[in-house]
């Protein structure tokens, strides 16, 4: 039987959302994954001291050392019985603090938690003001005034199927720089600017660096268009920093 369950979790503590392997050996280093798995191995065997008998999870897609999610959908397999009010409660109780899950439900076989799905929505968010505050957090703060319509501007030329090679990180994996951006809006709510992006598919810290290539333009007054042209160059040297990871967040994938 297959399984799904969503995992919120704060990712600060975490060197990332997926397990970390060293010449082929599974690490030490406390990762989302390897938590739920421990967590579901202990609620179902009673330990995980036999690495054979521990389940395996797949997510949605993997997400950086320092970014949240309130969405992560996760799949795995049991022959076990599982009561899914029951389950969930006793999982949350073994899991750490600053992970939980929700929504457990029972899925076909044929359901992939990464390649059933249709598309994945991210925010971001950081602080625009010139003093700290105490409650800030983690998130970014920028000082300088920023100016949301050439921003919101700057991400219409994201929406649409386009190479988005110029905003991945040399650590990207996948061949293929294609990906389809539904959804690239900007709002302010108080000192917060928000930043929300869908699309298909995201490649390894695209998110990061859209912000990143923002936050070039805001800092440098220079107009919207520099976006365009930083996409169309395909050249990673051309856009802005990566971002902070603190401040991003998987919100949902959608199905």
């Amino acid at each position: 039987m297959r399984y799904t369950l969503q995992v919120q979790y704060i990712g600060k503590n975490y060197a990332g959302s997926q397990i970390q392997f060293e010449n082929g050996i599974e690490t030490e280093t406390p990762t989302i994954q390897g938590e739920l798995e421990k967590a579901i191995s202990t609620l179902i065997f009673g330990d995980t001291e036999n690495i054979n008998r521990r389940f395996k999870t797949v997510f949605s897609g993997r997400t950086d050392r320092g970014v949240n999610s309130t969405g992560q959908v996760v799949h795995f397999d049991t022959d076990k019985p599982i009561v899914a009010s029951k389950f969930v409660y006793q999982l949350n109780e073994i899991l750490p603090k600053d992970i939980s899950v929700s929504n457990l439900k029972q899925v076909d076989n044929s359901f992939h938690a990464q390649k059933s799905a249709k598309s994945r929505y991210y925010r971001y968010v950081f602080i625009n003001r010139k003093c700290k505050n105490a409650f800030d957090g983690d998130l970014m703060r920028i000082k300088y005034d920023i100016n949301i319509e050439r921003m919101q501007k700057a991400l219409n030329y994201l929406t649409g199927e386009h190479d988005f090679s110029s905003f991945k990180s040399s650590g990207t994996l996948n061949p293929s720089k294609v990906c389809f951006i539904e959804k690239a809006e900007c709002k302010k709510d108080g000192d917060k600017v928000i930043i929300d992006i869908v699309g298909n598919r995201f490649l390894y810290n695209m998110v990061r660096t859209i912000v990143g290539t923002l936050l070039e333009i805001e800092g440098h007054n220079l107009p919207a268009e520099h976006m365009k042209q930083v996409l169309e160059t395909c050249d990673r040297k051309k856009a802005g920093q990566t971002a902070s990871p603190y401040g991003l967040t998987l919100m949902k994938v959608e199905y």
